[in-house]
C-alpha cells in the first residue's frame, strides 16, 4: 500500500502550514484565532444553512423581554404565556425581587405592554411612584387618582356585583353575592387592623358580618361606612344576638364600643382620612387597562398607603371575579387580565394578620387566564414581620409563584432567598455582582448607570436560571417615567428633559411658573368657603338674620 503524498508548497521546501499559519519569523503565524461571525434569524430564514445553524437555549414563547446575557439569544417570558401556551409553570404568577433602582418595574412594564398586544388587560392596582401611569395612558386605559382630596373609594361598594347578580341565576347568582359580601367584610376588618395595628376580635368580625347583611336588606342603593356605623349603633336584634349581649343593652354597648370607635375613625377622618367614607368617584372599567394612581400619598403616611393599596386590590379583584362569572355564564366575552401588585411589603407590615387578608383577596382561579405579578425588594422585607405565622405565610407568596425573577441582591440576602428558590453558587455571585453601586465617570463628573440595572435572573423551580438583560426601546423611553427629568434653565424656569439612546439630554418642553398644570390640586381641607348670601347675612350685634 502506498501512502498518499501530501501537497507540497515549492516555496516552503516541502513543509505544510500549521492550523494558524506558517510558523517562524515573517511566516504570518496568527496568535489569535478570530471567532467566526454569528448571525441570528428565524428557522424560515436560516433553514438552508444546515448544518451550520444551532437553536437557541432560551424559551421563545411569550413577551420578548430582552437578550440572554450568556448567549445573546432572545428571551421571551411572561407568566400567562408560560402557563397557558408553553406549559412551563403550574401557576400564572411571577414574584419580582431586587434592590431599588435596578428596574423591577421596568421588566413588569415590558410584560404588561407585550401582553396588551396579545389582548390581555393590564390592571395596576396601586401605583405609588407612579411607574405605570404613562404606560396605561399610552394604551388608552383608565387612570383613577386616589389620595387626600383627590378621590374616594367606597369599600362597601359591591361594584358590578349587584348588576351581575341580576343577570345570573341559581348557584351562579349566589356565588357572586357571597363573594361580594366576603370581600366587603374582609376589607372592613383589614381597615380596622390598620387603624389599630392589630386585628379585630372574633366577636367583632361576627358583628361586622351580620351588620353588613342587615345593611343590605335595609338600605336602598350603595351603602357607605357611615351606614354600617349607624346599623351597629342602632343595635338591631340580629346584631345583638351574635354579639351575645344576654339581653342587656348596656352589655351590648360595652361589647361594641371598640368597634364603634374604629368605625368613627374611618368615617370621620382620623389617620386614614376620608378616602373610604364616601361613594366611589370613578368606577373601574373592565374593558380596558386600568391604573390606580396613589402617588399623591406621602411616603411618611405608611398606614394610609397600606390601606389604599389594600382597598385597590380588593376592588380590582372583585371586578375581575364579576367579569369571570359573567363570562362563565356566556353573558360577556372572556377577558384575560394581568394584575400588578407593587410594593407588597408596605401592606404586609401595616398590621398583624394582614397577610391572611392579602391572601384572601388575591386568590383567583388559575384556569381562567388571570396572571399576577407581585413586587417587593428583598426576602427580608417579607420575613421582617413581627409574628412567626405571618412570616411563614408571607414566604409562601414566593414559594407559590410560578416563576421568580431576581435582580441585584446583597450577599446577606442569599440565605433567605435560597431557602425558597434554589440557587447555585454561580447564580448567587451573579446576583451579588449586579447590586454593586454605580461607578464614577470622571469625564462627565457624574455617576454611571449601576452595573446591574436591567439585569435579571429568571428562575422556575429547581431549573437553572436564565440571565437576561432588559433594554428599553425608543417607544418605551418616551413613556418611561424614570427617564424624564425636571431641570431648570438659566432663569430658573422648569424644563422637561428627556434622555436619548446615546445618553444625551434634550429639552422637549418649557413651563412657566404661571402654568396651572405645575400646581398641585387644591386641598379641600384648606379651601375657603364661598361668601355668604346677602339675603341671609348675619348681623353680629343683634344676633338675628337681616
Amino acid at each position: 500500500m502506498s501512502k498518499k503524498k501530501k501537497p507540497v508548497d515549492p516555496m516552503r521546501g516541502g513543509k505544510r502550514p500549521m492550523p494558524r499559519g506558517w510558523p517562524g519569523m515573517a511566516g504570518g503565524y496568527s496568535t489569535y484565532l478570530q471567532a467566526p461571525a454569528e448571525w441570528r434569524g428565524t428557522t424560515v430564514q436560516v433553514c438552508g444553512m444546515w448544518p451550520f445553524a444551532a437553536g437557541t437555549g432560551s424559551p421563545m414563547v411569550g413577551v420578548p423581554i430582552g437578550r440572554n446575557i450568556l448567549s445573546g439569544a432572545t428571551m421571551c417570558c411572561d407568566p400567562i404565556s408560560w402557563f397557558m401556551r408553553a406549559k412551563l409553570i403550574s401557576n400564572p404568577s411571577v414574584f419580582v425581587l431586587g434592590k431599588p433602582g435596578l428596574g423591577k418595574s421596568t421588566i413588569i412594564r415590558r410584560m404588561a405592554l407585550g401582553l396588551a398586544g396579545y389582548g390581555v388587560m393590564p390592571l395596576v392596582l396601586g401605583d405609588l411612584k407612579p411607574d405605570y401611569k404613562d404606560l396605561i395612558e399610552a394604551l388608552g386605559g383608565q387612570v383613577i387618582q386616589l389620595g387626600r382630596g383627590r378621590g374616594h373609594l367606597n369599600v362597601l361598594d359591591p361594584g358590578e356585583s349587584r348588576k351581575a347578580a341580576l343577570r345570573l341565576t341559581g348557584s351562579a347568582r349566589q356565588a357572586i353575592q357571597a363573594d361580594a359580601h366576603g370581600r366587603r367584610s374582609t376589607m372592613v376588618s383589614a381597615l380596622i387592623s390598620i387603624m389599630r395595628s392589630a386585628p379585630p376580635t372574633d366577636r367583632e368580625e361576627t358583628i361586622i358580618d351580620e351588620a353588613l347583611k342587615v345593611l343590605d336588606e335595609r338600605h336602598d342603593g350603595t351603602p357607605v361606612l357611615r351606614d354600617l356605623l349607624k346599623v351597629v349603633q342602632e343595635a338591631p336584634d340580629r346584631v345583638r344576638d351574635v354579639a351575645l349581649d344576654r339581653g342587656s343593652m348596656e352589655r351590648y354597648r360595652q361589647i361594641t364600643e371598640g368597634l364603634e370607635a374604629s368605625l368613627i375613625g374611618l368615617v370621620g377622618g382620623g389617620r386614614l382620612g376620608e378616602i373610604f367614607s364616601e361613594q366611589t368617584d370613578h368606577p373601574m372599567a373592565m374593558d380596558r387597562p386600568v391604573v390606580f394612581d396613589v402617588s399623591n400619598i406621602d411616603d411618611s403616611e405608611t398606614s394610609l398607603q397600606a390601606a389604599v393599596l389594600l382597598a385597590c386590590w380588593s376592588y380590582g379583584f372583585g371586578a375581575v371575579a364579576v367579569s369571570q362569572a359573567l363570562a362563565d355564564a356566556g353573558l360577556e366575552p372572556r377577558r384575560h387580565y394581568f394584575v400588578i401588585l407593587d410594593e407588597l411589603w408596605r401592606v404586609l407590615r401595616a398590621g398583624r394578620g394582614l397577610v391572611d387578608r392579602v391572601d384572601a383577596l388575591t386568590r383567583l382561579n388559575r384556569q381562567r387566564g388571570v396572571g399576577m405579578a407581585m413586587i417587593s425588594h428583598t426576602m427580608s422585607d417579607l420575613l421582617a414581620l413581627e409574628h412567626p405565622e405571618d412570616r411563614m405565610k408571607a414566604k409562601g407568596f414566593v414559594e407559590r409563584s410560578g416563576m421568580v425573577i431576581c435582580g441585584g441582591l446583597p450577599r446577606a440576602e442569599m440565605e433567605n432567598l435560597t431557602a425558597v428558590v434554589p440557587l447555585s453558587g454561580e447564580e448567587q455571585n451573579m446576583l451579588i455582582g449586579w447590586q454593586d453601586p454605580p461607578a464614577w465617570d470622571p469625564a462627565t463628573g457624574e455617576e454611571a448607570a449601576p452595573p446591574g440595572r436591567g439585569n435579571f435572573l429568571v428562575k422556575v423551580g429547581g431549573r437553572p436560571g436564565i440571565p437576561v438583560h432588559v433594554a428599553l426601546t425608543s417607544v418605551e423611553r418616551e413613556i418611561n417615567d424614570t427617564n424624564k427629568l425636571w431641570k431648570t434653565g438659566a432663569d430658573g424656569r422648569p424644563l422637561k428633559v428627556e434622555i436619548g439612546d446615546d445618553g444625551t439630554e434634550e429639552v422637549v418642553e418649557e413651563y412657566t411658573f404661571d402654568d396651572p398644570t405645575m400646581l398641585p390640586p387644591p386641598d379641600p381641607s384648606t379651601r375657603l368657603a364661598p361668601p355668604p348670601d346677602p339675603a341671609t347675612r348675619i348681623v353680629a350685634k343683634a344676633g338675628v338674620e337681616e
